[in-house]
């Protein structure tokens, strides 16, 4: 009796461990996708360092050298009736497409560096032929297109749902805007390309193809950057829902109307950062983690569902000090954040954009703060920032000089 005993006993144990052997790895594999996919700020911070790196590879980052980029252009007399030689002045300029080729290179020293990068790449490798081009397999969120005689076309383009749709559109209207606005422009050389509006070009194109994208990496040699269609006019479509941002022009107005009334010394002496975590969610919680015992801290996670922790673009302009983390390649919230009179804090970058050339981490051109893509040192360089006010606005007052 005893022995029937033991033997129920037994079996019930083992019953018992095969369901936890079955249970465990099905709780942990749930655990882990619920840590990468939540936008919930409830994930513990050990469990956030066993969260595949997934799109970021949070080691790697860009150096930006361009040390001329920064550099003020040769001014030049326009035209001979002209005393005084020209130059930029916002406020007059900054609405007009239509500047000569000379102006735009006095206008933006360094914006035009990642072209003259991918030009010299292609020269160096025998150049784009009408063959490269018929082999780049045309996907969803791709458009082939020609410039001719000064005129837009669309040879083909495939979109998946109506955020490509808009993305696509948007990209193609700015180009005709600099098309229409040109001043000789049909003296714009002939060109045929392709463009894919998707966050990475490995989405879409493989290794060594010709293509312009909104960002790459350093190693995506063979790409050319364009603006993103941010530019233009952004309509962020979640679950279905329209979420307007608007034209970028609008928004600027909407931030030098909220900046008119508030100093940098009245605004408030925080942090702020609203995202979406699960975009990148090693990487965002890891800010989250080390901003969140501070009382400098206005981090918080964004639930665009209900609109938690909610802010409007302007409203960041509130505070002395914003955020900036990539989010699944490059993250289209930055230039929005640059249109405020604020110290852009960032890690080290993983994705170029084509104005990120002129980013300065240091020298009498800073316009921002590079901290480490863990975000270990990012107290150390806040606390400096509060000791020093008059040092944190002049870094606010060149990222505005530089790119608003």
């Amino acid at each position: 009796m005893l022995a029937n005993a033991g033997s129920c006993l037994s079996s019930k144990a083992g019953r018992i461990l095969g369901l936890i052997s079955l249970c465990f790895p099905a709780a942990l594999i749930w655990i882990l996708w619920y840590a990468v996919n939540s936008d919930r700020d409830d994930v513990h911070p050990i469990l956030n360092q066993l969260i595949p790196a997934g799109h970021c590879a949070c080691q790697t980052a860009t150096i930006f050298e361009c040390s001329s980029c920064l550099e003020p252009a040769p001014e030049f007399v326009a035209n001979a009736t002209e005393v005084e030689p020209w130059k930029f002045e916002y406020g007059r300029d900054d609405r007009n497409a239509g500047f000569s080729e000379q102006q735009c290179w006095t206008s933006f020293p360094g914006l035009f560096e990642d072209i003259s990068r991918g030009a010299r790449y292609w020269k160096g490798n025998g150049g784009i032929s009408r063959q490269a081009l018929d082999s780049v397999k045309l996907v969803a969120g791709m458009t082939r297109a020609m410039i001719f005689d000064g005129d837009l076309y669309v040879v083909s383009t495939k979109a998946k749902g109506e955020d490509h749709r808009r993305k696509i559109l948007a990209s193609l209207s700015a180009m005709h805007r600099a098309l229409a606005a040109a001043p000789d422009r049909r003296s714009t050389p002939n060109i045929e390309f392709i463009f894919s509006v998707e966050d990475k070009a490995s989405d879409v194109t493989g290794i060594g193809d010709p293509m312009w994208v909104f960002a790459r990496r350093a190693s995506e040699a063979s790409l050319f950057l364009m603006p993103d269609f941010g530019y233009w006019a952004w309509d962020n479509i979640i679950d279905g829902k329209n979420n307007e941002i608007g034209a970028y022009e609008d928004v600027v107005e909407k931030v030098r109307d909220l900046e008119s009334e508030i100093d940098f010394s009245q605004k408030e002496d925080k942090l702020v950062w609203r995202g979406k975590l699960s975009f990148a969610p090693k990487l965002r919680r890891a800010l989250l983690n080390v901003a969140r015992s501070h009382d400098w801290s206005a981090v918080k996670e964004l639930n665009w569902r209900v609109k938690r922790n909610f802010l409007t673009l302007e409203d960041h302009c509130r505070f002395q000090y914003i955020a900036h983390v990539e989010g699944r390649s490059y993250s289209a919230s930055l230039k929005y954040r640059q249109a405020c009179r604020s110290v852009i804090i960032a890690h080290k970058l993983q994705y170029i954009q084509h104005h990120h050339y002129l980013l300065s981490s240091h020298g009498s051109t800073r316009n921002y703060v590079e901290v480490e893509r863990d975000f270990q040192d990012l107290p150390a360089k806040m606390e400096h920032l509060l000791a020093n006010p008059t040092e944190a606005e002049r870094i606010a007052d060149n990222s505005v000089k530089t790119f608003r």
